[in-house]
């Protein structure tokens, strides 16, 4: 395990420390050798939340198991949400949703929501999107499409059957709004049109449409199984999601050229974190709840989130302009936050700050941070982290349908690698002040990308490049 999940750096024993720390955990915690399993935000470590599943699996882990494992591992991580699925229709029935329409839980051991929040049960319901995400994401990575007609499909489906029934259509806008939900940011309850949901929710039914029509002429028998077990309808389904697709309101604000959280949310008065009277950090501990859900601070990444998912789809400018308006509003008083901002500061090219949320991010539990570890650790964060290194530092993504790396250096290292399997390659990533060097150590070849120039790597061979990276 630790020959291919390590993670190695130089020049600074603090995030060496941190990292290998949260390596440790996450391999301590999810072996992936049985579906029924799952990944608890405190794995073992604490009693809090019961070793119940959150939606931080398909967000926040899956891509450390994709990338350190064999695929089975992270293919088991989804299979466990499919076993689910008729819960999630019940669960969704239960709430008056109807036609095979699934809602997966918040909080689950079975299948059955298992929150006692209304605010979270009812409206938190990004989380079908991250499922939804996590199933693009394993075929993204892996290649294993082979899992759309085993299993991935008929979760698609119902996920996009509930979005379709969840919004409605607005007169008033001539468009397709959702009322009444919570986004990742949940010192916001009860918003309407949280851009990162309706994201979510359109995205989701667009990637449905898309894999049915790939199934359908690739293995047009497996697709007419799938279609009678689950009822499909071209015009109840398929036209009715492509119509909301292409009629979803999106809040923006044409001043700032941003992507607004959720409908008013330019009411607040927008002051930013450093603005907040010392000594009433965090704020959840010393501000009451009425006062926190009127204000405009951010716990965690919401639009950013998005923007994070969905990457390709914007220009940096337009990632800049949002990160560079919702960060300072952002208190970071969640465990989720850091990653996703070291990651996205990494692509614009704000080496300090990515490296400064890493390090918050990896030394969470090490340092006891929020003074809360006593609780268990945070074992999502530490998905997280990796994360923050391999898809920040690192710069790796999966590019026009390959690998591609694009890595800087934190200031303060003279070195790191780290080694990721990718379908059925071993690669071994080490980069310094001067060079980037891959080698494959595996018995097949490998095209990719590095600093966006097209390379093949010949079974047992390695490739050197000087650091050349201009991220913006």
């Amino acid at each position: 395990k630790w020959n291919h999940a390590d993670i190695v750096i130089d020049g600074d024993v603090a995030a060496q420390q941190g990292i290998r720390y949260n390596i440790f955990q996450l391999n301590q915690t999810y072996t992936g050798q049985d579906e029924r399993l799952n990944i608890g935000p405190k794995g073992f470590t604490g009693e809090k939340y019961g070793g119940s599943t959150y939606w931080d699996t398909e967000a926040y882990l899956i891509q450390f198991y994709l990338s350190t494992s064999d695929t089975q591992v992270a293919r088991n991580l989804l299979i466990y949400r499919y076993k689910h699925l008729q819960k999630a229709i019940e669960n969704a029935q239960k709430l008056g949703f109807t036609g095979g329409a699934a809602l997966y839980p918040m909080v689950t051991m079975n299948g059955e929501e298992c929150h006692n929040e209304w605010e979270i049960t009812f409206e938190e319901i990004h989380r079908n999107g991250a499922i939804a995400f996590a199933i693009f994401n394993y075929i993204r990575y892996t290649g294993d499409k082979a899992y759309l007609a085993e299993y991935g499909l008929e979760v698609l489906i119902a996920i996009s059957r509930f979005w379709a029934q969840r919004v409605n259509f607005s007169e008033d806008k001539q468009k397709f709004v959702m009322l009444g939900v919570t986004g990742p940011n949940e010192y916001e309850n009860n918003v309407n049109n949280n851009w990162y949901t309706l994201k979510m929710a359109q995205w989701t039914m667009k990637y449905t449409a898309e894999s049915i029509a790939w199934l359908k002429q690739t293995d047009a028998n497996a697709w007419s199984k799938i279609a009678v077990k689950t009822e499909f309808n071209e015009t109840d389904d398929l036209k009715k999601w492509n119509h909301i697709s292409e009629n979803m309101y999106f809040p923006f604000d044409e001043k700032r050229g941003v992507f607004l959280q959720q409908d008013g949310f330019l009411d607040k008065e927008l002051k930013p974190v450093n603005a907040i009277p010392e000594g009433q950090r965090p704020i959840h501990k010393n501000w009451s709840w009425d006062r926190i859900l009127r204000s405009c601070y951010i716990k965690q990444a919401d639009v950013l989130q998005g923007l994070y998912f969905f990457e390709e789809q914007f220009d940096t400018a337009t990632i800049k302009r949002n990160y560079d308006f919702y960060e300072p509003l952002t208190v970071h008083e969640s465990s989720l936050s850091a990653c996703i901002h070291s990651i996205i500061a990494a692509r614009l090219g704000d080496e300090r700050r990515s490296y400064e949320f890493y390090l918050s991010a990896s030394r969470l539990d090490l340092d006891d941070y929020n003074s809360d570890s006593d609780e268990g650790l945070h074992i999502t964060s530490m998905g997280g982290t990796w994360m923050s290194i391999v898809q920040g530092f690192g710069g790796m993504r999966i590019k026009n349908g390959g690998l591609s790396f694009c890595p800087f250096i934190p200031e303060k290292w003279d070195s790191f690698s780290f080694k990721i399997n990718y379908r059925e390659h071993l690669l071994k990533i080490e980069i310094n002040r001067k060079t980037v060097v891959i080698h494959n150590d595996s018995l097949h070849s490998l095209d990719l990308e590095l600093f966006d120039k097209k390379h093949t790597i010949g079974q047992g061979q390695k490739i050197e490049v000087s650091m050349n990276c201009d991220r913006n």
